[in-house]
């Protein structure tokens, strides 16, 4: 990198801090948080425990947007006035060290960037996840089951939880279905650029003459809906089925009828627990994801009716991304059009790049 390639790139990241500044609003965000600071000063405001939680939850937002708009606007005029500074005196170590950690700097902004298309309503909330394998038996069984690995290692990069609500074995290999939570900061955020049809392309594993084989899997990503989300389902509109827990969990999930399936008749929306020895907590969290369901299901709603488009069946021609590992190796999404030759790294969990490209994409 030399000088005049430096300088454009301080003022391309100038600029991006400025449309980020227009999103933030750093001015009505202290004036927020000055506002909170007098509701917490309030005699009665720690007697109702809900609210409070609430306010927290608010101002601990506003505190973490405020501390990486202004780490990432001070990292690039520090950098704007080391240079002029440098320049000035003839510095060329500084110089060079700028130079060196220009990658870091325009990483840093470009974090921030994404982390700002992250300001919806939900992003902020924990995802509720479900991988179901389409047609195909075994070979899409597994591929449901690579994908649900993919998840689990993307989660643990990114420090967040999760907690798995139903997980039903393949007959011979991968799952017929499995249903988890994802827990931390705008995990719905990131997740729900998974949601969508997943195509795999290889040679099967399964297959004794070595034939290539496509294989599809469909990824459904809902917010988990909090108390001040009002979803009202009807004992008329559901039906309750248990049944015997099946795979890992230990003896006792064979011998009691705790797991849960409802179906949502109207919607014909099934989902299903067996997560916990106990039926209550299964059908508890059974009901949170019907709940996510539905609420995903009418903002899906929404942007069909926006975009003019259908729901997609899981096949041909309706993928969101390819992960093709024969005859050549290479993982493209049809959103952004952004190929990616790490394909390995991507199915051992990281994706956060893929996802990032899909927010940026789409947010343009």
């Amino acid at each position: 990198m030399d000088s005049y390639e430096y300088n454009e790139l301080l003022k391309e990241l100038t600029i991006k801090i400025d449309n980020i500044r227009q999103i933030v609003s750093p001015d009505q965000l202290q004036i927020r948080l000055g506002e909170i600071e007098e509701i917490e000063q309030g005699a009665d405001f720690w007697s109702d425990a809900k609210n409070a939680a609430k306010v927290q939850q608010e101002k601990n937002k506003i505190l973490s947007i405020l501390k990486k708009y202004n780490d990432a606007k001070s990292a690039v005029d520090d950098a704007r006035e080391l240079l002029e500074m440098a320049q000035s005196e003839g510095d060329s170590e500084t110089i060079e060290e700028l130079y060196s950690d220009a990658t870091s700097l325009e990483e840093k902004v470009s974090k921030l960037e994404v982390e700002m298309m992250l300001s919806g309503d939900d992003d902020s909330k924990n995802a509720i996840v479900s991988i179901h394998p389409g047609a195909g038996g075994t070979e899409s069984q597994d591929w449901a089951s690579m994908l649900y690995r993919m998840y689990l290692r993307w989660a643990e990069r990114m420090g967040f939880k999760v907690e798995e609500l139903d997980y039903q074995s393949g007959d011979e290999a991968g799952i017929k279905d499995v249903s988890f939570i994802i827990k931390g900061e705008n995990a719905y955020g990131y997740m729900k650029a998974e949601n969508g049809i997943h195509r795999l392309v290889r040679i099967s594993p399964f297959d004794s003459n070595a034939k290539r084989h496509t294989s599809f899997s469909s990824v459904m990503v809902s917010p988990e809906v909090d108390d001040d989300i009002d979803i009202e389902i009807e004992d008329k509109d559901i039906r309750i089925d248990t049944y015997r827990a099946s795979g890992a969990g230990g003896q006792h999930v064979n011998k009691t009828d705790s797991a849960i399936r409802i179906t949502h008749i109207p919607t014909n929306i099934v989902v299903q627990c067996q997560n916990d020895r106990s039926q209550h907590k299964n059908k508890a969290n059974a009901i949170k994801m019907l709940k996510s369901r539905l609420y995903e299901l009418e903002l899906e709603k929404q942007q069909a009716a926006k975009d003019g488009v259908e729901k997609s069946e899981i096949g041909w021609g309706h993928q969101i991304r390819s992960y093709v590992l024969a005859p050549y190796r290479q993982v493209k999404d049809t959103r952004s059009n952004i190929a990616y030759s790490n394909v390995d790294a991507i199915l051992d969990g990281d994706i956060t790049k893929v996802i990032e490209d899909v927010l940026i994409s789409q947010a343009g």
